[in-house]
């Protein structure tokens, strides 16, 4: 088990490498054809309602992002041109990982649960951080991986940075 959590992390660790170096193109390489990307709002809500109610429903109300890679696609399609409006001039951006476990290992497939901070910098005085929970699941692809599914969770119900132009 230990051997398959590092060479799962260390895809994500690659992963999130090629993101932040804008290898945009490579890294949809590493996406699988029924990848989806979601990122549900967060509530502040009462201890009571927070398993129903603390994050928005995928697929059933407002969320940040639910896409099909399609959608993900035609994000770098535009990011590419050099004259999208939100990452003119480019954001220096970092990813950073940690937390990582299995959770589930059903080969072909695992799920990855952990932790992220991505850090985003832009012109001079512009930056954010975003923190909080994620879940991947993976799909093993020959000797590599393909990201099959996205989850991930904002530890702030009221988005403090400009835009979600990145990919977090």
């Amino acid at each position: 088990m230990r051997e398959l959590l590092a060479d799962v992390s260390d895809f994500l660790y690659r992963e999130a490498d090629l993101l932040d170096e804008r290898r945009y193109t490579e890294w949809l390489e590493l996406l699988d054809d029924d990848y989806r990307y979601s990122v549900p709002l967060r509530m502040n809500v009462p201890f009571a309602d927070v398993a129903d109610n603390e994050n928005t429903k995928l697929g059933a109300e407002v969320c940040w992002f639910d896409e099909p890679k399609s959608t993900v696609e035609f994000r770098v399609t535009q990011l590419m041109t050099g004259v999208h409006w939100a990452e003119e001039p480019v954001s220096r951006v970092s990813h950073l990982l940690t937390n990582l476990r299995l959770t589930r290992v059903d080969l072909p497939e695992v799920e990855i649960s952990g932790r992220f901070l991505v850090y985003r910098n832009r012109v001079s005085d512009e930056t954010d951080i975003l923190v909080g929970r994620r879940r991947d699941v993976l799909r093993r692809a020959g000797d590599d991986w393909k990201v099959v599914r996205r989850t991930l969770l904002l530890d702030q119900s009221v988005l403090l940075a400009k835009n979600l132009s990145i990919f977090i």
